[in-house]
């Protein structure tokens, strides 16, 4: 503001030397100076013109040095907090949000913001203090003229407080738009082995077309108000110009004021018009940046759910109970858990059987924390899992989702991701990841790529099969070797066999661990110390695998199925 105040200063005393030299040139001709001392005299006030407008321009060199490079940094510091509070969130965050609006947010919201701490504040400063020290000069010039020159401004300022909350809706609405379209790509581009297996390249072009349009009209709505604004607002500072010419001009005929003093105050109004006239542009960067600014704020206000009052580490034995666990989920309002309870002491196993939508997954994701139970209580060590420091507690947890997710990266980084930041020598690291491949049956596959444990899997891992994302991921968590391993359907992508050699593997690594292997194929839990049948988020059956198949309830009735299943399949 220092820099911006000093720049219009100098631009506008800058004036005073075109006022002089066209006076003294008019002197210079009544009074017939010599041609070669008015030469000089002319230079001279030509020179200090010069030199003053120079160093006002230096100055806004250096307000655009100091403003525009702050407003990045600040850029830097905002998408930073956002994404930052992007990880705090919860699941139920994510499942209310699509991806397309979180990126619009961190990306254009931010971008918009930034161009509010830059360009606006600097052009809005400079507006200011260019206007008032013009005022001032020219109310001491000649009052009677300026206050004809500024008359038709009232309107002018009239017009822009009405407009700037037209801007403003408008914006919300094209910003809104835009994060459509944003979630209509992502969801395109990640599903695409979908789109194209059922044919459907075609509409979903029509509807991102259609998206596109509504966005276009959106701006075009957008734009119309800017183009009615800023003619407007150049006719009427058109208008102070000729009213500036025709009451100069007549006061100069009758005497009263100088022929210097109308070429002064034509460079008065040129120097208001630039202000007035970025005025409209400023007040469409402030409204769209306030608009951006709420989108940003609404994510940045939103608190998570899941969370703990402290993050002092803790070590877990691995000691899970469930007393009288129902749970809800939040945004759907289903039941997932309807009173159960259960008890896995450490380093024992714990298999969970049941039918589609049982509520398997919901006891591991529970166990995470991915979600807070209804009612009830989950311990682990005997502290409710509430007391228990979020970052400590998934940190001694391997969980193998359901859902396999892989990264943009090699198949090495993306087993080793589990244990990211550990400081291990490179050798070391390497012998890791490899015995986890091995433990998850995924060793010889990598050995076959040309690249071997360097080879690029792709955004989702799209280049491998989903038996090889599976076991890519489960050597993830095998090379993590925590204190509580989870296994949420994890061998559904994988054959027979190859389940069998990764079970036999999994058995070694569970010793000295807390295990639950959520599974719908007996084949995979019957190994395990205790199995819990669940049906309809309820406990039906609970014990040992021969201790169930006495029972012959579900568990058995599933047993023998699938053993039919795996006679007929093998005929």
């Amino acid at each position: 503001m220092f820099f911006v105040i000093l720049a219009s200063a100098l631009n506008v005393y800058s004036v005073d030397y075109v006022q002089s030299s066209i006076d003294y040139v008019v002197d210079a001709v009544k009074q017939k100076i010599a041609p070669e001392a008015a030469v000089v005299h002319l230079a001279y006030l030509i020179g200090v013109f010069l030199g003053v407008t120079l160093i006002s321009g230096l100055f806004l060199f250096l307000t655009r040095q100091t403003i525009i490079v702050t407003s990045r940094l600040i850029e830097y510091d905002l998408k930073n907090e956002v994404f930052e509070h992007y990880q705090k969130l919860d699941t139920a965050f994510y499942k209310r949000n699509n991806t397309g609006d979180l990126m619009n947010r961190i990306s254009e919201d931010v971008s918009r913001v930034r161009m509010y701490l830059g360009p606006a504040i600097m052009y809005t400063t400079n507006t200011i203090s260019m206007v008032t020290f013009t005022l001032i000069v020219m109310f001491g010039k000649d009052v009677k003229m300026t206050l004809y020159v500024l008359s038709p401004l009232p309107i002018l300022y009239i017009a822009i407080y009405y407009i700037s909350s037209v801007i403003n809706k408008k914006s919300t609405l094209v910003q809104q738009q835009l994060s459509i379209l944003f979630n209509k790509a992502q969801e395109t581009f990640s599903g695409i082995r979908v789109i194209k297996s059922y044919r459907l390249e075609k509409m979903l072009v029509e509807e991102y077309d259609k998206a596109s349009e509504e966005y276009k009209l959106r701006n075009m709505d957008l734009a119309k108000v800017d183009s009615v604004f800023q003619p407007a607002m150049f006719l009427l500072v058109g208008l102070s110009t000729v009213l500036a010419i025709y009451i100069g001009g007549r006061d100069a005929i009758l005497g009263v004021v100088t022929i210097g003093t109308i070429a002064a105050f034509m460079q008065y109004v040129s120097k208001l018009t630039m202000p007035i006239a970025s005025l409209g542009w400023i007040t469409s960067l402030v409204q769209r940046a306030a608009a951006s600014q709420k989108r940003i704020n609404e994510f940045l206000e939103t608190k998570p759910t899941i969370s703990t009052s402290t993050k002092e580490e803790m070590a877990i034995q691995g000691n899970i109970e469930f007393e009288n666990v129902t749970f809800v989920y939040p945004d759907l309002g289903t039941k997932g858990l309807d009173n159960v309870s259960f008890t896995v002491n450490s380093q024992e196993s714990l298999g969970i059987v049941g039918k589609t939508g049982s509520g398997k997954s919901t006891i591991a994701q529970l166990i995470c924390r991915m979600y807070d139970i209804t009612s009830g209580h989950i311990k682990i060590d005997g502290k409710e899992i509430k007391n228990i420091p979020l970052d400590s507690l998934r940190r001694q947890i391997g969980y193998v989702p359901q859902e396999v997710f892989l990264f943009s990266d090699t198949i090495a980084n993306n087993i080793s991701f589990s244990v990211t930041g550990n400081v291990l020598d490179k050798e070391e690291l390497k012998a890791r990841v490899e015995k986890a491949a091995k433990d998850a049956a995924i060793y010889d596959n990598i050995k076959e790529f040309e690249e071997g444990f360097e080879t690029m899997v792709g955004e989702r891992g799209i280049t491998l099969s989903g038996g090889q994302k599976q076991r890519i991921s489960i050597a993830r968590a095998m090379l993590k070797a925590p204190n509580i391993l989870l296994f949420d359907e994890c061998l559904s992508a994988v054959d027979t066999n190859t389940e069998q050699e990764i079970l036999l593997n999994i058995r070694s690594l569970m010793r000295g661990r807390t295990t639950l292997i959520v599974s719908h194929r007996i084949s995979s839990v019957k190994m395990c110390d205790r199995i819990l049948v669940l049906d309809k988020g309820k406990v039906i059956e609970y014990g040992t695998h021969e201790q169930l198949i006495a029972q012959r309830g579900q568990y058995h009735d599933m047993y023998e199925m699938q053993l039919t299943e795996e006679v007929s399949s093998s005929n």
